[in-house]
């Protein structure tokens, strides 16, 4: 998230002519936290749900299993750092500066590494269906041990910019203090990265999708209708969510450079809040398209639930036993 783009000035000067952006702030203030409760709860429940099942009934040293473990504890990384950017689109910045390097290094990472565990289990899905028989150690724990490690380092480090050219600064126009880059160049690099990143995520889950796709269609499986769908619903969540965010923040840099009509950059930054939001609900898909989908995940997700509601009417009953048995003693 372009953090410096989360606070939008109330007024923007355009030669003679002053761009009122009240309506735009307020409505992002109002949107931007109630969106983010539903996505918190949402992300919260679903991600713990993911671990719960993977440490009590699923095998640990399953590649498979360490990518979605990994995943889940991205998303939940992410998450963290969403009630306190919903408060800064509120009061702005009412936190101190290590809270805004800390905060800002947690969402980058969280960004970054749920990205990278997405591409890299594509990767895993491409070799193991068509590519079979390859000796890659595509279902070695090792490796998957060793990748994941690979993957946090560079999401930190990718993260490292933000984390040291972040300062809480006051914005002119709204007296609010707001956690953002302090220099614009660094602005720039962030939102390159972003994109960077993004494109090259997207190239490679295209490429191994479209490969994964031709070698289902040619067999004969009764599943594989329900694969196809499946895959295609991946692959237009991942486009569909990421591609209008990052199209905007690059449009937004770009208009740094370019004097445009105060509607058009006003419908730009209300297209941000829209696009952040769709965007940034993918904490809390990823366990409906990586898990719940799958037979396990679901079997596994029905014997606790059964338990759980099984545990509570045994505890009604019994509730309901002693009352009536106190009834009976007072006669």
């Amino acid at each position: 998230m372009e953090n410096s783009e989360t606070t939008l000035a109330y007024e923007t000067d355009y030669g003679d002519q002053v761009c009122d952006k009240e309506q735009v702030a307020k409505f992002g203030s109002m949107v931007t936290p109630a969106f983010y409760s539903v996505v918190i709860i949402l992300s919260l429940v679903g991600n713990l749900l993911v671990l719960i099942i993977l440490v009590l009934y699923e095998n640990l040293k399953s590649l498979t299993n360490i990518f979605i473990l990994n995943m889940a504890l991205s998303d939940l990384l992410f998450t963290a750092s969403l009630p306190i950017w919903a408060v800064n689109d509120i009061w702005g910045w009412i936190f101190e500066e290590v809270t805004c390097k800390a905060i800002t290094l947690i969402f980058y990472a969280g960004f970054y590494s749920s990205m990278l565990f997405l591409t890299i289990m594509t990767i895993h899905r491409y070799l193991a269906v068509v590519h079979p028989l390859s000796d890659l150690g595509a279902q070695k724990g090792c490796y998957g041990f060793v990748s994941s490690l690979i993957i946090w380092i560079v999401s930190f480090a990718a993260a490292i910019p933000a984390l040291i050219f972040t300062d809480v600064q006051l914005n002119p126009h709204t007296d609010l203090w707001h956690c953002e880059y302090e220099d614009v160049w660094w602005k720039e690099i962030g939102t390159y990265q972003q994109n960077l990143f993004f494109l090259s995520a997207f190239a490679v889950m295209g490429f191994c999708y479209v490969r994964i796709l031709g070698k289902i269609l040619k067999s004969r499986s009764h599943m594989r209708n329900r694969t196809v769908k499946l895959i295609f619903s991946i692959v237009a969540v991942f486009f569909l969510g990421w591609t209008p965010y990052n199209v905007v923040i690059f449009l937004m840099k770009m208009s740094d450079y370019v004097l445009i009509e105060c509607e058009d950059s006003t419908n730009l930054d209300y297209a941000f809040y829209v696009c952040r939001l769709i965007a940034f609900s993918h904490c809390c898909l990823n366990p409906v398209f990586y898990a719940f989908l799958g037979v396990k995940f679901r079997n596994h997700l029905k014997v606790i639930l059964s338990k759980v509601f099984n545990r509570q009417s045994t505890d009604v009953l019994q509730s309901r036993t002693v009352n009536v048995y106190s009834m009976g003693s007072m006669y």
